[in-house]
């Protein structure tokens, strides 16, 4: 490892909390990597001294640590991101903080939908939490994004609704919200998907429809 990513492991391993670990497992994170309990808010400030080191980024996400791994999602360069790149870091992910903070680096590649759409079909549930996590954060940071590619998610997120596993119908949940508050036409279509999704035969299905449609229906109509 170079001498900067020894140096922030180090740091890190300096602001250890078993305080801190206690509380990412009250709210289901868990890794099978070491944990320090380290909080985003003093991650952010790490990073952004090394913000668009790509090299340093490949070096943290491999030394095994929870923090690390979400560190490296923070300094990465979206720009030098490869599919293989994408590949090897997301089946490395294994609780949701991981997934949503590498879908929000994700998001912003030439191979954002790609991904996207080929991870909600994979059964592993971290990958296909991230798939949706990207749909979610492509709604919000993507400004440039004609609404088709949006339409586009919509029957994939119908065709996984039925999928009970907790951090995965969150997700599925999170990416039709975001969309449909995109703009007044993606929440007309985002409504009429979340009740055709409130007729599957499934509870997590009524659960995102119905959490969905809370939301957007009382959300002020700007046509």
């Amino acid at each position: 490892m170079s001498a900067t990513a020894e140096r922030i492991v180090a740091e890190l391993r300096t602001l250890r909390s078993e305080r801190g670990i206690a509380g990412m497992k009250r709210f289901g994170i868990v890794s099978a990597a070491g944990m320090l309990g380290i909080g985003m808010t003093q991650l952010r400030p790490l990073a952004r001294a090394h913000r668009r080191d790509h090299a340093l980024a490949a070096e943290l996400f491999e030394r095994g640590i929870h923090e690390a791994r979400i560190l490296a999602t923070l300094v990465a360069d979206p720009r030098q991101v490869t599919r293989a790149q994408m590949e090897r870091w997301v089946r490395r992910s294994d609780n949701w903080a991981q997934t949503d903070s590498l879908a929000f680096l994700l998001d912003r590649t030439g191979f954002a939908e790609e991904k996207a759409h080929a991870w909600s079909a994979k059964r592993a549930e971290f990958v296909k939490r991230t798939g949706f996590a990207m749909m979610a954060g492509m709604a919000v940071h993507r400004k440039e994004l004609p609404d088709d590619v949006f339409q586009r998610m919509l029957p994939v997120i119908r065709r996984e609704a039925g999928d009970e596993r907790n951090f995965v119908k969150k997700a599925v949940n999170w990416a039709l919200r975001q969309i449909g508050k995109r703009n007044p036409r993606l929440r007309r279509a985002a409504i009429a998907e979340a009740k055709r999704i409130a007729e599957l035969d499934s509870p997590a299905a009524r659960w995102i429809a119905r959490d969905a449609l809370r939301e957007l229906e009382r959300l002020p109509v700007r046509d």
